[in-house]
């Protein structure tokens, strides 16, 4: 953890809700990532660099799911009573060490499962924005970190599909549609 962002609690709640995204409760993180994984409020972000290209970011291999995936900026979980926008800028100074100005475009559900014991069954909600900085990254959260252009990142995904989180793989493509319709590809893509 880098010495801006305040500790984590230990008992990290999280925000259970039916497939409107009506709140039904919480439940603590570890037993929202257990099968039968309870379908959980989540965020997602991406980040575009002034020439178009998105940030890509590698998880941690200390996650319980998907640890050494490629994914997007960054992704985790708005707190009880804790607007999902107000989350995701949060996240983005706390596991990038960057402010954005972020959109909200759509949100998805979707289930995938990790191994025997772990998985995802989350409502999605997906942000945009631009990276006008350097990414200064949690290291607990990411290992690694690349901006690719848009071609680039499309032949990755052919390419190497496992190598990728399910939620980025399920929502590239109309993440890349969004970017292009609010002005954040530029002349790419």
């Amino acid at each position: 953890m880098n010495e801006t962002q305040p500790p984590r609690p230990t008992d990290e709640r999280m925000i259970l809700v039916d497939a409107d995204d009506r709140p039904l409760g919480e439940a603590e993180k570890a037993a929202c990532h257990r099968h039968p994984v309870p379908l959980h409020r989540a965020i997602s972000v991406f980040l575009f660099d002034a020439a178009g290209r998105m940030l890509i970011t590698q998880r941690s291999t200390s996650k319980a799911t998907w640890p050494g995936a490629w994914s997007n900026a960054c992704c985790s979980h708005p707190r009880p009573g804790e607007d999902t926008a107000a989350a995701a800028a949060r996240r983005v100074r706390e596991e990038l060490g960057v402010e954005a100005d972020l959109e909200p475009v759509f949100s998805f559900s979707y289930e995938a499962r990790y191994d025997d014991e772990h998985g995802e069954h989350e409502l999605d909600h997906v942000f945009v924005g631009r990276l006008a900085e350097e990414p200064r990254p949690d290291a607990d959260e990411i290992q690694a970190w690349r901006l690719l252009e848009v071609s680039q990142l499309l032949e990755a995904l052919a390419e190497r599909p496992d190598d990728f989180s399910p939620w980025f793989r399920l929502s590239v493509d109309r993440v890349l549609s969004e970017a292009r319709m609010l002005g954040l590809l530029g002349g790419a893509g």
